[in-house]
């Protein structure tokens, strides 16, 4: 077996991307690695991750498991999964504990934007969901509603209005999660006029 078969072999058991280390335990040595890179046939996603330069199968939803395995979908990106958005977001929407190394975060490989959640309300509603074939962690539908009144200054108010009725109107929401996780985040008085409606 070549040293590029044995690369791409790495690559199909990582589903299309892979760690320098998994490269190093397969027989390869770095300088491999780096003649691969320069010879454009692995592209660098992030520092110590590559993928075939030619490969566009792969999808955002298996690079955000592969770099961020910390990051929980929420807010715009958690709204649309649950069908409380019809808006595509532009960008994917990613929670991850405000002690994370900010290096882990420096992709270009896909657009997103971060929301730094305390150690304490990292974990609340976090649960997980299928996205296009891979499992992802997602904020539950109350923890995203909390979120929704925890950073209401970031959503316009039409697309905040929509979000609420929608869940409203969800024969799947837990109004006893939605006041206990407001309770627990500190936002009970806010989200108090919601369950008022509910």
């Amino acid at each position: 077996m070549t040293k590029r078969e044995t690369a791409e072999r790495v690559l199909a058991a990582s589903n299309g991307i892979a760690k320098t280390s998994e490269f190093l335990s397969a027989g390869l040595n770095k300088t491999d690695i780096c003649a691969f890179y320069d010879e454009g046939i692995l592209e660098r996603v992030r520092h110590g991750y590559y993928r075939l330069a030619d490969n566009d199968d792969i999808l955002e939803e298996q690079l955000i498991s592969v770099l961020i395995p910390e990051g929980v979908i929420c807010v715009e990106s958690a709204l649309y999964h649950y069908g409380y958005s019809d808006r595509f977001p532009r960008v994917w929407t990613i929670a991850v504990p405000r002690t994370i190394s900010r290096a882990k975060l420096k992709t270009e490989a896909f657009d997103f934007r971060v929301y730094y959640i305390p150690k304490e309300n990292y974990e609340i509603g976090k649960t997980t969901a299928d996205f296009n074939g891979v499992c992802l962690s997602v904020y539950d539908r109350e923890r995203t509603i909390c979120d929704c009144f925890k950073y209401r200054t970031r959503l316009n108010q039409e697309y905040f209005d929509r979000a609420l009725a929608a869940y409203a109107a969800d024969g799947k929401k837990n109004t006893e999660n939605l006041a206990c996780y407001a309770k627990e985040m500190g936002i009970f008085k806010r989200v108090e006029v919601l369950m008022d409606r509910l």
